[in-house]
Parts: structure tokens; sequence; C-alpha cells
């Protein structure tokens, strides 16, 4: 006879036959649902997610205050005087769309992505070895560090430098918190308490929206210094709340902690019936101590459809063109005709549209599921995209002629990115961290991060340093471009992803299982692994 456990990734199996034990894994794979564990949403777990949340804010608060503190006069004429005399028109240019292109500039934004690629891929071991808050404490530190550094900059290179500790620090929180707060939600309200890191990162792009405004015309043009320096301070909150956190069940677990880990597990579930989910870590723990080499053992074929998504969801989220809104908008809204002032209060209300938006989709991920708001986002994005293509196409035309826009048509533009923001902000935003931290098993999941944000780094270190040179050579055509891949990833979306809502994250195998795709892939390994046990018999 065969005997399994109640849980899929369970491998003591007593049998006499090899060809009934591959029959047997092979329904059970496929009849089998998932376990759902007892618990509640507590105000420990509600409390504890929120905090480790706040380590988006030093994520956002960078998206937003770069470039505002590149579109500002005082700024741009100490430290890049060739674009401060070309967008002040001391050298005037005929193309509006050039005004701003200088990839040194752009350097200043994009070299933060640089290090947090390395950081993200360094991280992986120190979440693995040391623990998710470890990591989190070590990243909020690197970004006090570089955020002090900016502020202080008398220079290009201090400018630089603080850039890259910015970065590392992006890197770590990055890599640890999606992860942290996945392990610690209860699986019923893990896609709502993991979007409330993309919601404190819009947070953090308002308030560095808000700032640059107000600190444009302060301090003798030098308000930019308390721009950069004050992305110190949510720092600073994220690192000593991360001293203050619990680690996760799952990273005590894996680092030998049991019985901590359970009476953490009762704690934030608040109920004393945690003995399946702990049993389930448990396994999963010892899963992953079998695994010496979780690098390599992430390209095996039985992760390849969670890998697939690992890699495409953080490409696709940075090109659906949102980021060159988040990055450059007071420099795109200059280039389309606003004034400096102006534009920085562009920013600022697009900036508020984020987290409202994100909030809606706090309240709907958990109802509606992930594909739904993937694929709504993505149509409201497109749409979007050619209004926009339209709208500066007729006021610039190729050309790109010099000009002021009038006041409704500015209000328009400014109106349609809003609800391209929103779409974004409920759909993409979230879902792009949410998605790949909840789809892969203990074992490979620190590194299955890493390789996320490292995808994530690459990608938007590629629209952070030639957005300029791409705007100056395409012109509005840049919205048409960014639009092809808002097609191509609502179609991924529809036909590749399987729904993730409501699974425990010891569960989650089951629905590539049942996927029409990735069950036939995964099923043609199954056949593999039987015709091995027969041919040894």
């Amino acid at each position: 006879m065969v005997k399994f456990r109640s849980h899929p990734s369970d491998s003591n199996v007593l049998f006499t036959s090899p060809k009934l034990i591959a029959k047997s894994i092979t329904q059970q794979k496929i009849m089998e649902v998932p376990m759902k564990y007892p618990g509640k949403l507590t105000l420990r777990v509600v409390l504890t997610c929120m905090m480790a949340a706040t380590g988006g804010m030093i994520f956002g608060y960078d998206h937003g205050v770069s470039g505002g503190v590149t579109s500002m006069d005082s700024f741009l004429e100490k430290f890049f005087p060739s674009v401060y005399e070309m967008e002040s028109n001391l050298q005037p240019s005929s193309n509006q769309y050039c005004k701003f292109n200088s990839q040194i500039l752009t350097l200043f934004t994009s070299s933060l992505y640089l290090s947090a690629l390395v950081a993200g891929l360094g991280a992986s071991n120190i979440s693995r070895m040391l623990g998710r808050r470890a990591t989190m404490i070590l990243g909020g530190i690197f970004f006090v560090s570089g955020a002090l550094l900016n502020g202080l900059a008398v220079s290009i290179w201090m400018l630089i430098v603080g850039r890259l500790l910015l970065g590392f620090g992006i890197g770590c929180a990055n890599q640890s918190v999606p992860i942290y707060v996945s392990e610690m939600a209860p699986y019923k309200y893990r896609g709502a308490l993991n979007i409330c890191f993309q919601l404190s990162i819009t947070i953090g792009i308002f308030v560095a929206n808000l700032f640059n405004y107000y600190f444009s015309k302060i301090l003798n043009g030098q308000g930019w210094r308390l721009s950069l320096g004050l992305g110190a301070v949510p720092a600073i909150v994220f690192v000593i709340g991360s001293i203050c956190l619990p680690d996760s069940p799952n990273s005590l677990v894996a680092r030998g902690c049991n019985e901590e880990a359970k009476k953490e597990l009762v704690k934030i579930r608040g109920t004393t019936e945690v003995d399946a989910e702990f049993r389930d870590i448990v396994a999963a723990s010892e899963a992953s101590q079998n695994v010496t080499h979780p690098w390599r053992t992430l390209m095996e074929r039985k992760y390849r459809p969670q890998l697939i998504f690992a890699i495409c969801i953080p490409f696709f989220q940075q090109f659906t063109g949102l980021n060159v809104i988040t990055f450059y908008a007071p420099i795109l809204f200059r280039t389309i005709g606003f004034g400096s002032r102006a534009s920085l209060m562009s920013a600022v209300i697009i900036g508020s549209f984020k987290p409202v938006s994100t909030v809606v989709s706090i309240l709907l991920v958990d109802k509606f599921g992930r594909r739904t708001l993937f694929l709504e986002g993505g149509a409201q994005m497109l749409i979007c995209q050619i209004i926009m293509t339209v709208a500066i196409a007729v006021a610039f035309g190729t050309n790109g002629n010099p000009g002021t826009l009038p006041k409704w048509y500015a209000i328009v533009v400014v109106g349609i990115i809003c609800v391209y923001v929103s779409g974004y902000a409920w759909s993409w935003g979230p879902l792009g961290w949410l998605v790949p931290s909840e789809i892969f098993p203990l074992e490979v999941r620190p590194a299955a991060q890493s390789i996320t944000v490292g995808v994530n780094m690459i990608s938007t270190f590629f629209i952070a340093q030639f957005f300029t040179l791409m705007l100056c050579h395409m012109k509005f055509g840049l919205f048409i471009f960014f639009g092809c891949f808002v097609v191509i990833m609502t179609i991924f979306i529809y036909k590749l992803l399987p729904e993730t809502k409501g699974i425990p994250l010891e569960e989650m195998n089951m629905v590539w299982q049942k996927h029409p795709i990735w069950g036939k892939f995964l099923g043609s390994e199954s056949t593999i692994q039987t015709d091995k046990i027969n041919s040894k018999c």
C-alpha cells in the first residue's frame, strides 16, 4: 500500500511498488486541495507587517526626490552647468524634447540601481544565514549614510557615492521586506498586508514630491540639500522599527530556533492551533537544509514556471513606463511646457494619486485576485498611453518646438497621467512585488527574491539612464514604445499566471500543477521521474 501525509511536499512514503508510487503521486497532485490553516488577523501581525513595510518608504522617497532635484535650477547650476544652460535657454535649443538630454545627469539617478542590483544578490545569503530582520537593518543603515552624504555633497563624486550607498540600502530592503511580510501574514490576508510595502513606496514618492516643491525656493537655492538629506528620516524609522521586530517563523526555523518560531507563530496567528502550519514550515525548512546550492537548485525544471515570473514580472513592471513619470515627472512636465514650480506641483498632484490607488489594491487584491487587477490595470494604462501620445504629438509634433501649453491642455495632460498612474498603482506596482515573493518554496525563496530585485534594478537602471536620450530621439513615440510592452505583458499574465489568492505559501506548488499550460510542462517532468524509477527497478 501507499501512505501519504496530507501535505504535498512530504517525501516520506511507505511502498511496495515504484509504479504505484508514481501513479499515486500524480493522482494526489491533481486531486489535492490546499490546506486551510486556522488563525486570524491579529493586531500584532498587522503592526509587524506595517512596520516592516516602511522599508518601501525609503525606496519611494528616493524615486520621488531624484527627479524633482534634477529639475531644480540651483542643483543643475552647481553640478550640471551644461544642462542648466540649455534648459534655461542660455544656449537656445530648437528641440524641446532634448533639453535635459545628459547622460551624466541621468547617471545621478541611475547609479543607485547598479549598487542595488549587487546588494540585492548579496542579500540573499545574508537573509538565509542571519534572517530577514538583520538584512532589513543593514539596508536601513546603508540608506541613512547615503542620504546624509547626498545632502552634504559639494562635488559630483559625493553625489555618486551617496547614490551607491542608497542603492545598497534599497537592494537589501527590497530583497528582505516582501519575503518577511509574506511569511508573517496569514494566507487569507497575505495580499493586502504585502501591498503595504507598495503603499509605503507611494507615500515616500508623494512626500518627496511635496518636499521638492516647498524646498525648491528656500535657503538661497540650497533647498535640494534638504530634499536629499531628509531621506535619512524614514530610513532611521525603518532601522529602529526593524530592530524591534521579531523574525519570521520561517526564518527562525531555518536557523534552528524551532521553539522560538512556534511561540512567535502562536502570537501572530492568535491561536494555539498552529501545529499543522508549524509542521509544514519545519518540513519546508528541512527540505531547504538539503539545498546546499540554492542558485543552482532554482534552475531546476520544477521551479521553471516560478522563475519565469520572477524574471518577467519585474521586467514588465519597469517597462510599463511608470518610472518615467516617477523619476522625471518634473523634467517631463518642463519638457512639454510647464514652468519650474508648476512642474513640481504637477508631480505632487500625480504623486497623491498613488497612495489612494494602492489602498484600493489592498482592499481588492484578496477579494478579486491578482490576475483581475493585473489585467484591468494593463488595459487602463494602455488606453492612457495612447491618449498621452496623441496629446503630446499634437502639442509638439516631431520637431519639439519650444512653447507653453494652454492651461486647459496642461490640465488634461496631468489628468490623463493621473488615471494612468492609478491603473499602475493598484495593479503592476504592488503585484510586481507581491506575486514573486509568494510563489516560491522556502528552500529557494531568498535566492528567487534576489533575482526579482536584480531584474527590477537592471530594468530600472536602463529606464533611468536612457529615458532622456530616448525622449530626445523617439519624441512622443516613447509612449508608443512603452504601450507595446503593456500589450505584451497583459497577454503574458492572461495566458500564463495562475491565481494565487488564498493559497498558503507551503501549498503554493499546487496552483502550477493545476494550470492548463504549466501542468502539462510539470507533468512531463513527473513522467521523466517515473521512467527513472522504473528503469532502476
